[in-house]
């Protein structure tokens, strides 16, 4: 029985179809394309999801021109600075940046955004299909505020702007090819935990050194 799913019906077309069909993994994913109208219900972010995406420093978004040109955008900031207001809905400051737009643009001709998400240390990504809407700061200055807002503080740069995201898709799955990456904060945590049993033992050392060194004081003045 055929169940399309909301990713399906939107990633998978003939041409993709047609593809599968070649190599065999029709037979994984034949049963999520749409049939007619049937395009499967909206997807919700799940737990593990919600947890990567507000962790996260760095994402990649795509917007499409009024010409039908796919355009990506990095998009960077502290953990937490993308926010999840619910299972279906993220959101994130739009940090002041070349003045160029052109996802701006793109999105004033378009609402459809694709987001892609990756931690490196779990070799996890996900990609999220939505719907964006602008949010200028004049409009409602303390949803700014709010996206400027997360657990390590006040993010102090300029934003006039916001993105509020409706999720309709995503899909998380093959870590293939991913390479295994740490942040500098992560790396120095993990050197910090494996030198701490040898600082330790260190420490022991030089306090029975000294107690050596006392011994033979007191039995040299003997």
């Amino acid at each position: 029985m055929n169940t399309p799913t909301r990713y399906g019906a939107i990633a998978f077309s003939e041409a993709s179809a047609q593809r599968q069909r070649a190599t065999g993994s029709i037979n994984w994913y034949g049963d999520q394309m749409s049939v007619g109208d049937h395009t499967g219900e909206p997807q919700e972010l799940d737990g593990p999801t919600v947890a990567l995406i507000r962790a996260t420093d760095s994402l990649f978004i795509s917007t499409v021109t009024p010409a039908g040109w796919p355009y990506i955008q990095h998009r960077g900031g502290p953990p937490g600075f993308v926010h999840v207001l619910d299972s279906s809905t993220i959101t994130l400051g739009d940090y002041s940046g070349n003045q160029q737009f052109v996802t701006l643009g793109n999105l004033d001709h378009d609402n459809r955004v694709a987001l892609f998400f990756i931690d490196y240390p779990t070799r996890t990504r996900v990609k999220v299909f939505g719907r964006a809407e602008v949010i200028e700061r004049d409009d409602d200055p303390e949803f700014i505020e709010r996206m400027l807002t997360t657990e390590q503080g006040l993010v102090r740069t300029r934003c006039d702007r916001a993105f509020r995201i409706r999720v309709e898709a995503l899909d998380r799955n093959c870590i293939k090819n991913i390479p295994v990456k740490y942040s500098s904060e992560r790396m120095a945590e993990s050197l910090r935990l494996a030198r701490a049993p040898l600082i330790e033992e260190i420490e022991q050392l030089r306090r029975r050194n000294q107690e050596l060194e006392d011994e033979i004081a007191r039995l040299s003045e003997q």
